[in-house]
């Protein structure tokens, strides 16, 4: 990853899509005889309420939206200074070890030898490519076992947002959405989707508005009449319909037969134990007629890790019935997280990308998120069921519901 003279990239968490970032960072590469400038600016804008630290190196800001830190390095070592940066410290240490074992030093930003003088490293490539390395993606850089992938030639080519074909979870205004079924469909064709799947919430949900079984038909007619404007684009209708806290469905089977996918969710932890809660999500991804399995912990960054569940049982359950496992790309779930997801696939469950989305000029950036969390879990495209045709994703449907 080359970085330009005169630039300025998000490093740290949020380059890595960590869930929670407490402190933003950037990195600007500057000439030495600009950096006090750029640090001066960056500390003068309307949005910095205080200085919290600074130096020759950095500057700590408090803004109205939380802490910024702001690092300049010289284009000549700004390779170096991206990955020093960017994180994790596990990854920036493993790395310093390896550098050690090559008589070289790697600290603060820049790739030294021994006798103390700067190695020119102008794009992170060049830093790795000098430890003997191939470019590790920054999703990956979490210290759980990516160098020793990366010197054995195992690393994953991760999924991208270009290998996304569609997206199979959005509400609209027949629930909780702020648009309507044109408006979602229009955004996601402009994003190049092949296909999307309208899947608002079922009538006992815990959301502020939800589809009830009597506005089904009139909602599938709305669809028809979107499909007719849309040709060449697939409009599949479905539901995201609520796991009760008995283990049944909201909506019932002939109801749910009538829908192209059948997500389910559990919104609800109706004070049940884990057990009971596992007990509740075994039963629905045996049902025949569920497809996906949304946001499996129910978590929310930095607010609450979810559920107490057996995902161990959920996702064997979920290999042996052909039922996916999602992952969440709105900002209240990122779930399942990088590391369930990457347990998951490694057992052979079929994972889904979606945004999750309650309005159109979202899409876009909650499928990025889906797709940078999908990224730390190392999600491969042969994993993602919306990276496959639509007929791909109607085969997983009717292969469910047959048996097969």
């Amino acid at each position: 990853m080359g970085i330009p003279a005169q630039s300025v990239t998000p490093v740290g968490g949020v380059r890595r899509f960590a869930p929670d970032v407490a402190d933003t960072a950037l990195l600007a590469a500057f000439a030495a005889t600009h950096q006090a400038d750029v640090l001066e600016r960056f500390s003068a804008l309307p949005m910095v309420t205080s200085i919290l630290d600074r130096n020759s190196s950095a500057v700590r800001l408090d803004t109205v939206r939380g802490a910024l830190t702001v690092y300049v390095a010289n284009p000549e070592t700004a390779g170096a200074a991206m990955v020093w940066h960017t994180g994790s410290r596990r990854h920036t240490a493993a790395l310093a070890e390896r550098a050690a074992r090559r008589d070289l030093v790697f600290t603060d930003g820049e790739l030294r030898r021994r006798n103390g003088s700067a190695l020119t490293v102008i794009t992170e490539e060049e830093l790795y490519r000098l430890l003997e390395l191939p470019l590790i993606p920054p999703e990956l850089r979490e210290g759980s076992g990516e160098i020793a992938a990366a010197d054995h030639g195992r690393l994953p080519c991760l999924v991208s947002t270009g290998h996304v074909r569609g997206d199979l979870h959005m509400h609209t205004t027949w629930s909780d959405g702020r648009d309507t079924v044109e408006s979602m469909v229009f955004a996601a064709h402009a994003l190049g989707y092949e296909y999307v799947a309208i899947t608002d919430h079922s009538e006992r949900a815990w959301s502020s508005r939800r589809l009830s079984a009597a506005d089904i038909p009139r909602q599938r007619a709305e669809i028809d009449a979107v499909r007719q404007a849309f040709s060449g684009f697939t409009i599949l209708h479905g539901v995201e319909v609520d796991i009760m806290p008995d283990g049944s469905l909201d909506f019932d089977d002939e109801v749910l037969a009538g829908f192209d996918i059948v997500l389910a969710s559990l919104h609800d932890q109706a004070g049940q134990s884990r057990e009971e809660l596992t007990a509740r999500y075994l039963a629905a991804i045996r049902h025949p007629l569920v497809n996906v399995i949304t946001h499996p912990a129910n978590r929310s960054p930095a607010f609450s890790d979810g559920y107490d569940v057996d995902f161990d049982r959920m996702i064997a359950a979920a290999v042996e019935s052909g039922t996916g496992l999602e992952i969440d790309g709105a900002p209240g779930h990122l779930d399942m997280d990088g590391a369930l997801a990457r347990r998951a696939a490694q057992a052979g469950v079929t994972v889904t990308i979606d945004s999750d989305c309650h309005r159109s000029d979202a899409l876009a950036r909650q499928m990025r998120y889906g797709v940078g969390t999908a990224r730390r879990g190392w999600i491969e495209p042969h994993h993602v069921l919306n990276a496959r045709s639509v007929e791909d994703v109607r085969r997983f449907v009717a292969d469910k519901r047959a048996g097969r």
